[in-house]
């Protein structure tokens, strides 16, 4: 074999005339399949938030592309795709153009080529799908509310609706805790630790951690559990109707629904329930700081130059500390009790009825 430079050079410049790469040529072709043949295949391997997000854009894929290989889409025809699909989406209370639409089918494109570039389907260059710009992201127009403002919602909260004790236990748990929804809605019977007053938390990214809540949510969880689930521990949905069905986001869009009608702010300002993720977090940095916020809200610690920072993760006693301020209760492993002003503004949870 020559190693010439002469002959390199010419072998270099004949690849990139090509539009070829190096790692291209490692590349064996394959006979490739369709969209209809392989999505199957990548709806498989993918986890249930992956399917439950990108589900419907995968279906929409293979009804335009079904019958071609993955070769033979270019960027121009998945964009023509996330336009329509973006023209003719169903407008939602919190429409915002058709972002996440135009979004989330770019996501699902790319997660096909992706998984084709790793089964060696297709060459590492070849992936029409990011070729394609990704939607830039407008600033959300989320915010923390003010007290009169969870006030109001508690008095919506608690006295309208068919079941305003699941309600208002939802609605408690969101502020006290700063849950996602699919945290809340991930909860199992088995996750409460009356002991120490924590609940376990299964959030995105397959997170699991452990929260502090208020020896009083803790205890309005145990009596749901006791009056419609098992009554006990078990890997079971914790949160359920009066019937014992576990609750879904339908019941959120409900709520928020509800909520919308009885005051018009809620409508205008798209209110939903991630505002009390925002409200009590904003609360927390507030009175104790960036660093015990990020452990709260559960967010990774950011890597940066600041190497002290890695030993200075809030622990669960800080977290449970910031919480008995908020909720102006004594938490069991809070390391000061309340101080005075905290935010009064919880609902009184009722005892639950069978």
């Amino acid at each position: 074999m020559s190693t010439d430079p002469t002959t390199v050079r010419a072998a270099r410049l004949l690849i990139s005339q090509l539009g070829l790469t190096p790692e291209d040529l490692m590349w064996v072709p394959t006979d490739l399949p369709t969209f209809r043949d392989y999505v199957p295949h990548v709806i498989a391997a993918s986890g249930t938030g992956a399917k439950r997000t990108y589900g419907t854009y995968w279906t929409r894929i293979i009804e335009t592309f079904g019958d071609k290989r993955l070769d033979e889409v270019t960027p121009s025809e998945i964009e023509g795709l996330m336009r329509r699909l973006v023209e003719n989406r169903q407008i939602r209370r919190n429409d915002r153009g058709g972002h996440s639409v135009a979004e989330h089918l770019l996501a699902a494109m790319r997660a096909i080529y992706n998984r084709a570039i790793n089964d060696n389907l297709l060459p590492p260059q070849h992936n029409p799908a990011g070729k394609v710009p990704k939607p830039r992201r407008r600033p959300t127009t989320r915010q923390s509310l003010g007290a009169a403002e969870v006030t109001a919602l508690a008095d919506a909260v608690t006295t309208s609706g068919h079941d305003a004790v699941l309600d208002t236990l939802l609605f408690r748990l969101h502020l006290e805790t700063a849950c996602r929804r699919g945290g809340a809605l991930a909860l199992r019977e088995d996750d409460i630790e009356p002991t120490t007053c924590l609940i376990q938390l299964r959030e995105k990214n397959n997170t699991i951690r452990w929260q502090p809540a208020s020896p009083t949510l803790i205890a309005s969880l145990l009596d749901h559990r006791q009056h419609r689930g098992n009554g006990k521990p078990t890997p079971e949905p914790l949160l359920r109707h009066r019937d014992g069905n576990p609750i879904n986001h339908r019941r959120y869009d409900r709520l928020w629904e509800r909520l919308g009608d009885r005051l018009p702010w809620v409508n205008a300002r798209n209110v939903s329930t991630h505002w009390l993720r925002h409200t009590t977090l904003t609360w927390i940095d507030r009175h104790y700081g960036p660093s015990v916020a990020r452990g709260y809200a559960g967010h990774a610690h950011p890597r940066s130059d600041d190497v002290t920072a890695i030993y200075t993760k809030p622990t669960i006693a800080d977290l449970a500390t910031a919480l008995a301020a908020y909720t102006h209760e004594p938490h069991p492993l809070a390391t000061t009790p309340p101080p005075d002003g905290g935010l009064p503004v919880f609902p009184i949870l009722n005892p639950l009825q069978p």
